[in-house]
Formats: structure tokens, sequence, C-alpha cells
């Protein structure tokens, strides 16, 4: 018995000898891998696996860095080296962590489909969050620029072409080759959106057939956009639109307006407010986009109208506004009567689209009969709370002050740019202040781009984020160069939002602890000012957990702005190589205004995973 016993515990020493040797083997081979430096950076089969248990792998496993292994600021002294970030499996090239369907699944969601909930967000806990780089699809190539790529995006940077096939006969896309070509067709529109658009301008009887109305017409929000040909067409015309659909079963159509250069956001009308502030839409456009509006006493077209400016308009395309059918007609009724009672008028109807508008002031609202539906939301009810925030089936009517002044005040675009947005005042904010907000961001622009110019040229870069916008005038500032930008305002802080619209511009509202509603490899430049400093104050949030987030929004050979003190800036140097980014610029604050911020400028590296390699060959 004591000789089998001695036997066994050698051959268990042996074998424990034999797996430490071959854990380090790997680790000394593929880390050894990890450190070029060069454009092109591969990523390994076995560091993909470590990056994989919340990508639907073991619940139990150990997935990477937790949050208590990291603290923000650590000094070098400390010899703490930020460890290498694996990369995802490439089954998660598109991943989405706060609309991800294998989540849903894993966490057991009791959600209702028919309120579309499984469509809304539901973002992973803490412990749960991914913590691997997301990897490019096979053959991923740098985008084609704007504006050719209004027109066309490589194939293999969004290898999804069903869309192609089912919507042959409506012209939303056509497959060339190695490209993906839109004709700007469109479910209503086969024939083209720049001849829908002039139709609308039309109907309207706005000057020269133009839907800008003279600058008065500027912010748009297209409901269930497809791939936001309608909001890419409206461009040309000075109009920007928030084309918004939800990532369903045509799946990536907000993926493919984002790789054409077209402002885009995934969203639901659902159960909660869309992130957006009230009164922020001269338009809503919806074009067939298969919403029920009737259901829960017309909530969805109550949140529409919570959007719309003072004298708004809801252009709708739709069976219902034409079709002769029993239950066309009786849709249509039902819709027209629940329009009614929400003080909407028709301003053109033809062919197969109506347009209603909405009142200038409240006078419609208090002629109401007593105990008319939908009722008029509570006075303690705020219209610009928004994220996570359900929606109500009430009217939002107007201030005292915005029933006197008859419409929105806003001077025409865009001239509206520069000009102090009316709403000023709910901050206690000057003209003044707006003013010089508007000058120092000018200034802060033009060194940017100062700095930027050794690696840019006129069309290098089209979609941009300020991931803290405050009163716009970053976007603002970039007005003369061919881009647009998505504004964000976080949730906790100042909502400015409304401030920024009323500038003509577009935004969303947002928690920076928690992964954005888009797609990866979405954006060209990101601007984050004073946001890592916010990040590190609050509980449950990580600067490792952000860095990894803006990798997966920026596109390959994309830019960070990173305008913070600079433990801040030194933070993100640490982690350059670890992520695959490198330097383009430090610059101290060139004024005393500035403080003692530093601009960090970094640039993300094209790299591809040794199978992508491989299945290119």
């Amino acid at each position: 018995m004591r000789g089998r016993t001695d036997g066994s515990q050698k051959k268990r020493l042996l074998t424990t000898f034999v797996l430490v040797a071959a854990v380090l083997f790997l680790y000394l081979y593929f880390g050894s891998q990890s450190q070029g430096e060069s454009a092109l950076e591969y990523g390994s089969r076995s560091l993909r696996k470590l990056g994989s248990s919340y990508l639907g792998g073991d619940e139990e496993s150990d997935f990477g860095t937790k949050q208590d292994d990291f603290k923000f600021g650590l000094d070098d002294e400390d010899g703490i080296v930020p460890k290498s970030f694996p990369v995802c499996d490439d089954r998660y090239s598109e991943l989405i962590p706060c609309l991800d369907r294998h989540l849903i699944y894993q966490m057991r969601l009791k959600l209702d489909l028919s309120l579309m909930e499984h469509y809304e967000r539901h973002c992973p806990l803490p412990e749960r969050r991914f913590n691997c780089l997301i990897p490019p699809p096979t053959g991923y190539k740098v985008p084609i620029k704007w504006p050719k790529s209004r027109d066309e995006v490589w194939k293999a940077n969004i290898p999804h072409t069903h869309l192609a096939n089912e919507k042959s006969d409506q012209n939303w896309m056509v497959v060339k080759g190695e490209k993906i070509v839109f004709p700007g067709g469109g479910t209503h529109f086969h024939y083209g959106a720049d001849k829908y658009i002039k139709s609308i301008a039309n109907m309207l009887n706005f000057s020269k057939y133009n839907m800008n109305n003279e600058g008065n017409l500027r912010t748009v929000l297209d409901v269930g956009c497809g791939v936001a040909s309608f909001g890419g067409y409206l461009l040309s015309s000075d109009i920007i639109a928030m084309s918004l659909a939800p990532n369903d079963v045509h799946q990536n159509q907000i993926q493919f307006a984002l790789e054409r250069g077209i402002p885009a956001y995934l969203g639901v009308l659902g159960t909660k407010r869309l992130p957006y502030s009230s009164r922020s839409f001269e338009l809503a456009h919806c074009s067939r986009c298969r919403i029920d509006w009737l259901q829960r006493d017309g909530i969805l077209l109550l949140e529409l109208d919570r959007l719309l400016r003072p004298g708004g308009y809801f252009a709708y395309s739709s069976p219902e506004a034409y079709a002769q059918d029993e239950e066309d007609l009786r849709i249509w009724k039902e819709m027209s009567a629940l329009v009614e009672r929400m003080c909407w008028k028709i301003a053109a109807k033809r062919n197969q689209t109506v347009i209603w508008v909405k009142p200038l002031t409240n006078d419609c609202y208090m002629e109401r009969a007593p105990g008319t539906q939908p009722p008029l939301c509570r006075s303690d009810d705020d219209p610009d709370a928004v994220y996570g925030v359900n929606m109500e089936a009430c009217i939002t009517p107007y201030s005292d002050h915005d029933h006197a002044s008859k419409g929105s005040g806003l001077a025409p675009w865009p001239a509206r740019l520069t000009s102090p947005p009316p709403r000023l005042a709910d901050f206690g904010y000057s003209s003044d202040m707006f003013e010089k907000d508007t000058e120092l961001w000018r200034r802060r622009v033009e060194n940017y781009w100062d700095l930027l110019s050794p690696k840019i040229s006129t069309n290098t870069i089209r979609n941009v984020m300020d991931m803290k916008a405050n009163l716009g005038s970053f976007g603002g500032a970039l007005g003369n160069k061919d881009v647009w930008v998505m504004n964000v305002v976080p949730e906790d802080g100042p909502n400015t939002l409304k401030l920024i619209y009323d500038r003509g511009l577009i935004g969303s509202i947002h928690n920076w602890c928690e992964a954005y509603s888009t797609y990866p490899r979405t954006y060209d430049l990101l601007h984050a000012s004073n946001v890592f400093s916010d990040i590190i104050e609050k509980k449950g949030c990580s600067g490792e957990d952000l860095l990894i987030e803006i990798d997966r929004i920026l596109r390959p050979t994309g830019f960070l702005i990173v305008r913070d003190k600079k433990p801040v800036t030194d933070f993100v140097k640490k982690y350059l190589p670890a992520i695959h980014w490198e330097t383009v610029a430090v610059a101290d604050s060139p004024s005393e205004s500035d403080g003692d911020d530093v601009v960090l400028i970094v640039q993300k590296k094209l790299w591809l995973t040794s199978e992508s390699l491989r299945e290119t060959d």
C-alpha cells in the first residue's frame, strides 16, 4: 500500500511540473508576440479565449481583469505595469454590450416582446463586462471616405448581404463585387430619397421645394430609418437627421448608416423615453416603420409629441394613410381621432403620405373638454429626464414663456449655430457666457487640428463624438468642416442637451459607466474633455472599462483626444501599448484660461487576428 501511494505522489508531482512548464511556455511565447510596435498587430487564438467567458462561455470561469484589480492614478513608482488586453473571439466582432441578445438569454430576463423591451438597453453588471478588445472582421479595410461613402462601402467591413436580397425590389442596397452600393431607395421611396424629400417639401409649400424651409427646419428624427438613405440625402439641404432603428430582424442597418458617414443611433420606441431632450426636432418621419401607434393609449405618438418643437411636423408614409381595406380604414380612423385629441392638425395629405403639425401654443389643450384623453402631464413631470425613464402617456404642455412666444424662438440655420439659445435661461446662463464658451472652443479646436495636421487630410475624419458636450461648442467649432458630431451629455450632469439641439446640432444622453448604443468601429474621432476625471469618482466605473469601450467605438486609424489633468493623461499613456494605440501629440494648454489641462491625442492602430489573416490569404 505504501509503495503504491509513493508512486501516485510522484505521478502527481510530475503532472504538476508539466502543466506549470506548459503554462509558462504559452505565456512567454504569446506574451512576446504582443510586444510588436508595427501598425499591423496580430492577435492570437489563445488570447481570444481569455476574453470569451462573458461572450457565451462558462459563466463560472475567470474572465480576466476584475474591477478591484485596478485603481486609477497609480504612480509609476509603484511599479505596476498595465496588463495587456486579450482579444475577443472573432464571432463577437459586432458586439454591442448593452444590446446583446446572448446577455439577455444568460441573465434570463423576463421581457415583454410585444413592448419591444428586448430591443432596449440591458447592460451587463460590472462583474460581467467583457474585458477584451473587439477584433475587426476578416478582410477589414479602412472605410471609404465621405462623400463617396454615402453611396458605397466595403462589403468586408459589414459582411451582411441579406438586406440586399430581402429589399432588392426597394433599392435599399446592392452588392457589387467587393462593395455594397446604396442607390438611395427605401421601403416607401423605391426610386430615390431625393425625389421623396422634394415631394414632402412641395406638400408643405416650402420655398423652391427645399426641405430646410429657409433654415427653419434643421433637426429631424427618422424613426425606423432602414439604412438611413432619407437622412443621408437630407444632409445636402443643411438638415441633420437622427436616424433611429433597433438591432432587430433588419440587423446591421444602423451599422451600414454609420459606415456610410450618416448620423444614426441604435434605439427603439419601446417602454423608455428616447435619450433626447424635449422639443428637439422640427420634423419626425416614419416611412412604413411598422410601429403600432395606437398601442397603450397612443404612448409612442405622445413620445414623438414630447420630442417635437412647437409647430413641428410628423410625416407619416404608410398604407393606413391611403389604403381602403377594412383594417387600414379602422387604424386610420382611430389614429386620426387620437392626433385630433392631441391637438395635431393635418398640414398636408397626398397619395401615400400625411403630414400632421403640432400646435404652437397651449390654447388647444386648454379648450379640450374635461377628462379628454390623453391627459396633460403632471406639473412635476420633467420632460427632459430621459435616461432609463419610462414613457408617459400624456401631453407635455409648453411653459408660460414658450406659450407666449408662440414658437421656439430659434434663429434660422446657420445663424442658429452661434446664436444664444432661448433656453439658456433655464440654466441661469447668460448670452455673454455662451459667446465666451463658443470662442474658447473655437480656439481649442483650431489647436487640435494643428496637432492632428501631420496625420489627417480634409476627408480623413467624418463621424465625430464629443463624449462630454456641455453647451455643444466643440461641435459648433467644427461647423466649417465636412463632419457631423454626436454630442453626448452625461446623464448625471447639467442636462444641456436641449441647448445643443437648439443650436441645430444633435446628440444623446448617456452614462459612460455603460457601453454606448452603437456598433464597433463607427467613429473616426472621439473627444474626451474631463471624461476620465468624472469616471473615477463613480462607484462601479473604471478607467480600464472606458478605454476598452472607446477602443470598441473607434474605427481602426481613428483618433482620441483627451483633455484632462496630467495624472489622467499619464494613465492613458501607460495603457497605449496594451490597447494598440500610439501617441500623435501631447501638449500643455496654450492659454491660462485652460488651467492645467493637458491635451493628449492618440491613434488606434489597424490590427487583425491571426485567424483573419489566414482567411484572407
